[in-house]
């Protein structure tokens, strides 16, 4: 099954990033471990973003999610997004189910499994092995870097990016950044080697509730390489969003 994996450069990867968890473990204040616990279980889900796009054509419905369950230390973690066109039968998914343990006061390791699912005419599905972290760096940047292997061998990672900007108690403007890049080209997929894409959004949003606020927003996409290849040429493209974040 991993004929397709260079397996090098995968193996640098891995060890780059383990020891980078390792130092930032080894680096977190004795005092804020003594603080952790897992007595209690909590439990959160969040909408980040709930939003339709009225233009261009097939004017989708789009969803990024996370939730989790677990205590200070140890937690499940569920990721998904994906899109539905409100026109055709068509779309994509993506789901995670990570296990995450906390290393340091404001960043989690976490590793688990990715399920990526595409409708349309006859379908697809992959699955991926996951790992990677999440938290808040300095500045209060929320960051998510993950590396993910596919069960075919092949090797992506995915960076995202946001942060608040809180002009009064209510009013939020949010700036977000991903990217993704690939080692090896996937057609069926529509990924080629290389930087496959940079995303731009940004959304101002009015919180009525701490639980409930309204958003309008502008998201642009970029596609390189290959990928842009594998989209007809079409290397980028922007929409307006309007959508709704909700968490309880």
């Amino acid at each position: 099954m991993m004929t397709r994996l260079k397996q090098p450069v995968f193996t640098y990867a891995l060890s780059v990033l383990s020891a980078a968890i390792l130092l930032a473990a080894a680096m977190m204040p004795l005092e804020a471990r003594a603080q952790t616990t897992d007595d209690k279980i909590f439990a959160k889900v969040l909408f980040d973003q709930l939003e339709y796009v009225p233009e261009p054509a097939g004017q989708p419905i789009g969803m990024e999610a996370i939730g989790w369950v677990g205590g200070d230390v140890n937690r499940l973690w569920l990721r998904a997004e994906g899109e539905q066109s409100t026109l055709r039968r068509e779309g994509e998914t993506e789901i995670e189910a990570l296990y995450g343990r906390l290393i340091t006061p404001y960043f989690d390791f976490v590793a688990g499994a990715r399920v990526d699912r595409a409708w349309e005419e006859a379908g697809k599905t992959r699955g991926h092995f996951a790992v990677g972290l999440q938290g808040v760096a300095p500045y209060r940047f929320e960051v998510e870097p993950t590396l993910y292997v596919s069960d075919a061998g092949n090797v992506s990672a995915e960076f995202t990016a946001a942060y608040g900007f809180q002009f009064t108690q209510r009013l939020i403007l949010e700036p977000e950044l991903e990217t993704r890049i690939a080692l090896q080209d996937v057609p069926e997929w529509g990924i080629g080697t290389g930087v496959n894409n940079l995303n731009l959004g940004l959304r101002l949003r009015y919180e009525f509730h701490r639980k409930f606020a309204p958003y309008i927003g502008y998201d642009q996409n970029w596609r390189f390489g290959e990928t842009a290849d594998f989209a007809g040429g079409d290397t980028s493209d922007g929409a307006l969003v309007f959508g709704v974040r909700v968490w309880r």
